[in-house]
């Protein structure tokens, strides 16, 4: 019998009992594999198992096919990894997204691909995890599915977990076939999701990802002409489950250290952050960034100017972003993710920092000075999120440069900077070390950002010389225009490299150019290396596929000791950097419109809410959608859309007579006027809509941002009469062409040839 898990915490408590009493019984008792045996095994996949569970006709039904059709559609759109809730006590419920079977089946069909492109080879493989509930016994599960089929896995001594970027790194930097990596990164706790790394170390894009939903469905199809499908699953201590090499490489923190200091950790930044006086904090969320980010900073001897909080690992986080009411008011755990940037409303309508509430830094920062720069990163150490402590009297500035604040005392607040500000400062600051030691000149410089970001970006960018390259939300797509840019350099050389951008621009980024930055406004950010990054056997990269809060720590940190020294504020830097670059676009919005509470554990209850949600996302993402695209097939006229627009929102305050053009850019659709974008965006991963603006008044792109991204997405008559219902049915099949042509076009599509491995 299964007993109730246990906390400390009382809100965790909540959630232990809310998902135990919720799951059924048969759940409950359900021994499908057990990975506490050690040694070899199989789980017969039966057809029974892909059908709805019924205690009478089909008592070992597991309604795999419904799970299958909503994990394939989710794999087509998906901007990081395929995510959703679990169920944390019980692993093996398949009436939940992400489970045991699942990981199992997609496992499988990932390492039955491999072993058809590469037969007869030795593969590869990297695994890893943050600190997520079951994460651990997904990675087991990982790591033996491949073993019984021939895949050796590197993973740490005891399965410990490792950043996003240190598994993305090494599988670049080995030369492996790829990797998994288990997280579901600033997301809710029940979340989880795999992450896909390709060979090189980026995350799959769609076409990747559709191979192996289509092998699963290969195995589906014997399963119901055989009855079943045998399954196995290796021992423990299988040989090919590999943690000697990354012992011997400490997990690669000497191989990581080694790559930052050919670029951000050069010795311009590093004794910049020996200078300290006063120290930074670091915000560990859930813990698990501590394990790898220390004994980084302890190799780059700088471990003495950071204090941490939260060390300890912990797959509640800290109860950060946790709450035991929803928005509403309404009794019941809601969690509001990790995120440390989302602004939500209270049940009386005023506004808050959710994340930042439950970090409970008015204790915590009280002895602290003014100047204090806090850095918060996620679980798996992706992001970052800058924040500092200001006096109180200077709220009235702050706020005119478009900053948010939170109270901690009577005469001091904490200023969150978005991440569109502060990787505006970081970017600035590179560039100017790049300058001040005789390297900014030796090749062309350029930044890769998505289009959500901010259009201050765009315009420093212009200001300094800088090509921009525009690409949908993901920062899979920023490792995939630096690939389309490194197959340039090497077929040709002495080239001008020409790059197109998602918005249909060519853009010129000259002979031989270096990456200055890639990034987007979620809190994920790159920077490229002046030589370009060689792998152990011989493939080269202008920078590293996953985005790092590592790199981004030690830029922002040698930015902090160089203001301490002048006695300037990260807020004042903001200002003159505005200033110095006559930026107008100063301003930055992001509306998350939840459809649903995600942390609902009734799972009858989630599907449903979420289908309804999906309907009412999908609904209002193809009201504008169906006309960037009835545009761009000449179908209507801008001169239409405004009518369309304006009929429908001018009473509530919005004008459209400056709207410039109206584009499909990947994964959304963007509004550009003359003083503002607006880009209403689905959520890639969940039940919601994005809305994000720019530009240069703060009120006017948040009441646009929040009105369209609001709106129901009913026809209009006159959206009715200017845009057919073939069009408007179509849009979305019509939108995933026009993506893939883009992604496809220019493509890095060289094969990966497997090397002769010596690790050690």
């Amino acid at each position: 019998m299964f007993e109730l898990k246990k906390s400390d915490i009382e809100l965790e408590n909540e959630l232990f009992k809310s998902v135990y009493y919720k799951t059924p019984d048969y759940i409950k008792e359900m021994n499908l594999m057990n990975f506490n045996d050690k040694g070899e095994f199989s789980f017969i996949l039966k057809e029974e198992h892909l059908y709805k569970y019924d205690s009478e006709t089909n008592p070992e039904g597991l309604n795999l096919l419904e799970w299958f059709a909503n994990y394939a559609k989710e794999a087509k759109v998906s901007t990081a990894g395929i995510r959703g809730p679990q169920n944390i006590l019980f692993p093996q419920d398949t009436r939940f997204p992400i489970n045991l079977v699942g990981i199992v089946l997609a496992t499988l069909a990932k390492a039955l691909v491999a072993k058809e492109k590469y037969k007869g080879k030795k593969i590869v493989k990297i695994a890893g995890c943050e600190v997520r509930y079951n994460s651990k016994l997904f990675l087991e599960a990982i790591a033996r599915i491949q073993a019984a089929n021939g895949i050796t896995t590197l993973v740490p001594v005891d399965r410990q977990t490792i950043p996003i970027w240190l598994a993305s790194f090494l599988a670049f930097k080995l030369d492996l076939l790829g990797g998994e990596y288990i997280t579901s990164s600033h997301g809710i706790s029940v979340k989880n999701a795999t992450k896909d790394l390709n060979s090189q170390g980026s995350q799959y894009l769609p076409e990747e990802s559709m191979e192996f939903v289509n092998k699963i469905q290969q195995i589906f199809d014997e399963v119901e002409e055989k009855g079943f499908y045998e399954i196995k699953i290796s021992a423990q201590d299988n040989p090919l489950i590999d943690e000697s090499v990354m012992k011997s490489i400490d997990d690669g923190v000497d191989l990581y250290v080694e790559y930052l200091k050919s670029g951000v950790a050069k010795g311009v930044n590093l004794d910049l952050i020996k200078s300290l006086d006063s120290k930074i904090v670091i915000e560990n969320v859930g813990g698990s960034a501590y394990r790898t980010l220390s004994r980084v900073l302890q190799k780059l001897n700088i471990e003495d100017k950071f204090v941490w909080f939260n060390t300890e690992e912990d797959p509640f986080f800290h109860s950060i972003g946790k709450y035991d009411h929803t928005p509403k008011g309404e009794k019941a755990f809601y969690d509001y993710s990790v995120d440390a940037t989302v602004i939500a409303k209270k049940h009386d309508g005023t506004k808050f920092f959710p994340v930042i509430e439950t970090l409970h830094y008015d204790e915590k920062l009280k002895n602290y000075p003014v100047g204090t720069v806090v850095l918060i990163t996620d679980p798996d150490h992706d992001r970052l999120t800058v924040a500092e402590i200001e006096k109180a009297d200077r709220v009235s500035e702050i706020e005119a440069l478009g900053l948010d604040w939170v109270k901690l005392t009577a005469d001091r607040i904490l200023i969150v900077f978005t991440a569109n500000q502060a990787f505006l400062l970081l970017m600035d600051f590179w560039a100017k070390q790049l300058k001040k030691i005789g390297l900014w000149n030796n090749h062309p410089r350029f930044i890769i950002k998505t289009t959500a970001s901010a259009l201050s970006w765009d315009e420093w960018a212009e200001k300094n010389g800088v090509k921009v390259v525009n690409v949908p939300v993901g920062f899979k797509e920023i490792a995939n225009i630096m690939k389309k840019v490194e197959l340039q350099i090497k077929n040709n050389p002495e080239n001008e490299i020409v790059i197109d951008d998602v918005f249909g621009n060519s853009i010129n980024l000259g002979v031989n150019p270096r990456l200055l930055f890639g990034g987007e406004e979620s809190g994920g950010m790159i920077m490229g290396t002046e030589e370009l990054i060689e792998s152990m056997h011989g493939r080269f990269a202008i920078a590293m596929r996953e985005k790092s809060a590592t790199e981004a720590i030690i830029v922002a940190s040698a930015l902090t000791a160089q203001l301490q020294k002048n006695n300037i504020t990260l807020w004042k830097q903001l200002s003159e950097v505005f200033a110095e670059n006559k930026i107008i676009g100063r301003f930055d919005t992001r509306v998350d419109i939840a459809y649903y509470n995600e942390s609902e554990p009734d799972i009858e209850k989630l599907k449903i809410a979420k289908i309804e949600g999906e309907a009412l996302r999908t609904k209002n993402d193809m009201f504008y959608l169906s006309m960037a695209i009835a545009n761009r097939k000449g179908n209507i006229t801008l001169s239409d859309i405004q009518q369309i627009l304006n009929d429908k929102f001018m009473t509530e305050g919005l004008n459209f007579d400056n709207l410039r053009s109206v584009k499909f850019v990947g994964d959304g659709t963007y509004l550009e006027f003359d003083d503002k974008y607006i880009e209403i965006r689905p959520s890639g991963t969940d039940a919601k809509t994005k809305a994000y603006g720019g530009g240069k008044n703060k009120d006017m792109i948040s009441k646009y941002a929040s009105v369209l991204g609001n709106y129901s997405g009913d026809r209009t008559e006159l959206h009715k009469k200017y845009i057919s219902d073939e069009i408007y049915n179509s849009c979305k099949d019509l939108a995933m062409d026009y993506y893939l042509k883009f992604v496809e076009k220019g493509a890095n599509n060289e094969p990966f040839n497997i090397p002769e491995y010596k690790f050690m």
